[in-house]
């Protein structure tokens, strides 16, 4: 579904990215993992066209968008829900999750709000509450509808469990697992690499701009290096 091949992005001077290859198959759950500063929001953003790579290829069901404005790569299928949620802070519960499917002219929108009621029933409860004043783990929950109203064939989370608690981290990741069971591609960007590793079938381990290991989820969880990186009880960077 995504093809990603020698991407390279810099913030002024800064190559955040050094030339970047990942695959994310069609009905798979793929994780990118590594510690902050290692790139690893800088490659979500530039793949859904926030940001423009200096070069590169972006490939999406065999269509080349590089350089594409983000609302043209959501109109193609894909979403991303980003660090921080970033939720429509003033607007209510409602109206985050219409702005989602502001792009859509179809007949079903209210099909799907209901179904995303369904699925995260304490935002029916919120429905008409003002997205700022949820908890951190109602925003993600907010985040993750307003991003599935699109109907993405595609969604990108970037860092879901960020500040939250236990608990609700386990909803979240049952939450992303049932959305992929269900049909929608997965791209996940997360430094609970243990959670990640847990619920994803392909695995990248990004430092520093740079792809330093990939392979089957299973086995990068075995990695010795990973496991003292970001599995065991060493500092993180």
């Amino acid at each position: 579904m995504l093809k990603v091949q020698g991407m390279v992005t810099s913030y002024g001077n800064i190559k955040a990215l050094q030339g970047i290859d990942l695959h994310v198959p069609a009905g798979s759950i793929v994780s990118l993992i590594g510690a902050n500063g290692a790139g690893k929001s800088t490659a979500m953003k530039t793949i859904v066209g926030l940001l423009k790579p200096d070069a590169g290829q972006i490939i999406f069901q065999g269509q080349e968008i590089q350089g594409l404005p983000a609302y043209k790569t959501v109109a193609l299928g894909m979403s991303l829900v980003p660090e921080g949620r970033q939720i429509l802070a003033n607007m209510t519960v409602l109206e985050n999750m219409e702005m989602g499917a502001s792009q859509r002219r179809d007949a079903e929108i209210d099909d799907d709000l209901e179904k995303m009621f369904k699925r995260f029933p304490i935002l029916r409860e919120r429905r008409d509450q003002l997205g700022g004043t949820l908890s951190g783990g109602q925003q993600q929950m907010l985040a993750i509808a307003r991003a599935l109203m699109a109907r993405p064939k595609l969604l990108l989370l970037d860092e879901p469990s960020m500040g939250l608690a236990p608990l609700v981290v386990a909803d979240i990741f049952q939450v992303i697992q049932e959305i992929n069971e269900q049909g929608t591609t997965v791209l996940l960007v997360e430094q609970n690499a243990r959670q990640a590793l847990k619920i994803s079938n392909y695995a990248y381990v990004l430092e520093t701009g740079k792809i330093v290991l990939h392979g089957q989820a299973d086995d990068i969880a075995q990695n010795p290096r990973v496991k003292e990186a970001y599995l065991g009880g060493t500092k993180r960077k």
